[in-house]
């Protein structure tokens, strides 16, 4: 992605599809050129004459059309805007076809087509957001539930931001401290004593430690929780998938091993968002056909956040949660059938009937309360800039680790400052204090046009 700045660049910055209202964005040195040829005020404009940010109605000359159209202009002239430059927005009734015919005219006027995030681009080097904001702009537009938006406006207001930012407060406070004795080594003058070097050493690499840790965790998860259904075969899997999705989604008969592959649906329980599969009974056998459903079971056991072990009362106790390997995924135990006489279960096991449908809303609330347990700690940062700064905060710390490893050896503060110069380096990639033109082209060519 070019970064030319001087280009005036507009596009629609509300959803696409008619609405009660529509906007156009405008940003750039060109804005007040491009306003006087189009858009007539009902008032005299004090463009010219203030500073301050204005609403001004009025209407706008439709070429394609040959009339004037009522809008509103709202007006940032100076660089207090969201980008950063001079930026207008032109708001009107969201009809699709007068937006477009709006979008023509201001091209038609010298302003280019904004490209995909380019508005949030120019914020950014203008030094009104950070990367790690940017990047929250758009995780709050691609929220899917709660946890994902609320991750998202916690780095949107700095939260992470401020972290880093403190983080490397204390290096750079530190460098200076090395770097002045260094400047005075021949007179034998200590800045700063290596109890005090290891103590600031050892409180920024765990501050740095613990971002790293949530960046994995978020990177591990899309905000869709996986909760598989697994069992003996004709222990009523596919009966109470389709109990719980309200729907015939699974074919099901009184024949054992009925379901050969994994059928998976999307259903939201108490709020979370959640990814239900139901797949094939456990069984020995592992040849013909079924040896391959066996081994699609197993990697959908291994990549479950969550595991519904059912069971009915003539297998008790269940003996599946000892043979099956599955990773790290915690597990609950349903009794099937429960609408049959004479079905006991053990006092932790959840009773349902997939017939009658009782046990189904105090599955779904266990289910979501267990996979509550992994957000039950406010999450600041977004799985997509996880991915991103994993690398960074990585070598972060272990730039951190070498350093100690030279403070107490104390092998020189030369050695010392390079290894906190490295560090400094990884977190600016992080914040976009440090950046290149390949990270900036990567983040904002996910961005939609308008933003």
């Amino acid at each position: 992605m070019p970064f030319d700045l001087h280009d005036t660049i507009a596009a629609l910055s509300s959803p696409p599809g008619p609405a009660q209202r529509g906007i156009v964005r405008i940003s750039g040195s060109a804005i007040r050129d491009a306003l006087n040829e189009l858009f007539r005020p009902n008032d005299p404009p004090l463009w010219e004459t203030t500073r301050l940010p204005q609403r001004h109605p009025g209407s706008f000359w439709l070429d394609d059309i040959q009339r004037w159209m009522p809008v509103d202009v709202f007006l940032w002239p100076t660089q207090r805007s969201y980008t950063g430059q001079p930026m207008a927005e032109v708001h009107t009734c969201g009809s699709p076809p007068l937006l477009e015919a709006i979008l023509a005219a201001i091209y038609a006027a010298g302003v280019r087509p904004a490209r995909g995030g380019e508005f949030t681009l120019r914020s950014f080097l203008a030094g009104k957001v950070d990367l790690l904001q940017a990047e929250a702009v758009l995780g709050v537009i691609d929220a899917d539930d709660q946890v994902q938006l609320n991750a998202a406006l916690q780095q949107l207001a700095g939260g992470i931001s401020g972290d880093i930012n403190m983080v490397r407060e204390d290096l750079l406070s530190l460098l200076a401290d090395l770097e002045a004795g260094l400047d005075f080594v021949e007179e034998d003058i200590e800045f700063v004593d290596n109890r005090e070097i290891l103590a600031r050493l050892t409180s920024a690499e765990a501050r740095i430690t613990s971002l790293l840790e949530q960046a994995v965790d978020r990177m591990r998860s899309t905000g869709t929780a996986r909760v598989v259904l697994a069992g003996r075969p004709n222990v009523g899997k596919s009966t109470l998938f389709n109990a719980l999705l309200g729907r015939g989604a699974a074919l099901v008969s009184e024949i054992a091993g009925t379901t050969r592959d994994y059928l998976a649906a999307d259903v939201n329980w108490h709020g979370r968002p959640i990814e239900l599969l139901d797949t094939a009974g456990w069984e020995q056998q592992s040849e013909g056909p079924l040896q391959a459903a066996l081994a699609l079971r197993e990697d959908q056991l291994q990549r479950a956040d969550l595991i519904i072990w059912c069971i009915t009362a003539d297998e008790l106790p269940n003996p599946l949660t000892g043979e099956a390997d599955c990773g790290n995924a915690r597990s609950l135990t349903v009794l099937t059938k429960c609408d049959l006489a004479n079905t006991t279960g053990p006092a932790t096991a959840l009773r349902v009937s997939a017939v009658t449908g009782a046990g189904l809303e105090e599955l779904t609330a266990a289910v979501a309360a267990e996979l509550s347990q992994d957000s039950a700690a406010p999450q600041q940062l977004l799985g997509t800039t996880g991915a991103r700064c994993r690398d960074s905060l990585h070598g972060a710390v272990e730039s951190l680790q070498r350093a100690r490893e030279v403070a107490e050896l104390s092998a020189g503060d030369e050695l010392l400052s390079i290894e906190i110069r490295v560090a400094l380096e990884e977190l600016g990639k992080v914040s976009g204090a440090v950046y290149t033109d390949d990270i900036l082209d990567r983040i904002f060519s996910k961005f939609c046009i308008g933003k």
